[in-house]
Order: C-alpha cells, then structure tokens, then sequence
C-alpha cells in the first residue's frame, strides 16, 4: 500500500481532530503474522472491541524497537497495509505469561476473549516469533501489555 493512503487517513483524521493539526504522521502496523488475524485484529480495534496488544519483551529488546508509551499514537492497518483505525496508548505493564488475566484476555479481544483462547494463540504466536530469533517462549517470559483505545473513527 502506498504511502499516500496512510497520510490521506491521517490527514482527514486530522480534519476533524484539530487538537492533532501538529502532531506528525505515527507509526503504521499490522497486528500478527498471517494476513487472516492482521485483519480480523484490525477489524476488532476499528469496532473498538480489541483494545491491548501483547508484545514480548524479548522480540522487542533484539529488535531494538521501543518500548510502548502513554500517549503514543498509531495507525492500524490491515495485513494489505489499508489504514483502519487510530489507536492511543493508555497504560503500558510487562507481565509474565503465567500472569495474565482473565480480564486482559476478554480486554485483548480476540476469539471468544477467554483466558484459554489467549493463552492458546499467543503461545503459538511467541513460538514463531521467538524461533526466529533462537529462543523459546516459557511462562515466566516477561510481556509488554500494551493498554489502547481507538481515537478514530469514532464508533
């Protein structure tokens, strides 16, 4: 997807939200890894249903990417790269995957938002991603939980 898409919805987003006419372009992304949960992810965060993301602290760190901020801004995409919504961080808390609630799950959104379903995608989930960088996922790995709220469109 061509650049321009995303700088038309960030500008139109703008438009009607004169409190961000200075704020720069945010970084724009997909969630997951397979074009069917990316899209049914950014689907979830557009109606406002999907509002945490889960990073692991690991895939961050040797990334060297950032960790997650009150305050930070972003555009969700669908796996095409089709912008779909604006997201806002609200709380950012790194929790081990033996803690995570039942209450995160249901607030992550995802299938039927249980515990067992979030245990269940995002142990596969942290099994790729994680091999790819020679590490295995455990229980006790550290997790960004990344708190959210769509800004935009409004629902």
């Amino acid at each position: 997807m061509e650049v321009d898409v995303i700088e038309a919805f960030w500008n139109k987003f703008q438009d009607q939200n004169s409190e961000h006419t200075q704020v720069e372009i945010p970084p724009s992304y997909y969630f997951c890894d397979n074009q069917k949960d990316a899209d049914e992810c950014a689907e979830l965060v557009q109606k406002g249903i999907k509002q945490a993301t889960t990073h692991s602290l690991s895939g961050l760190q040797i990334n060297e990417e950032k960790l997650p901020a009150i305050g930070d801004l972003a555009i969700v995409t669908g796996w095409d790269g089709t912008p779909k919504a604006i997201i806002k961080t609200i709380k950012v808390e790194i929790v081990q995957f033996k803690d995570i609630t039942p209450e995160y799950a249901f607030i992550e959104g995802e299938g039927d938002k249980s515990l067992g379903y979030w245990q269940e995608v995002h142990w596969a989930y942290y099994t790729r991603e994680l091999s790819e960088l020679n590490l295995k996922p455990t229980i006790d790995m550290e997790l960004v939980c990344e708190y959210f709220e769509t800004i935009w469109p409004k629902i």
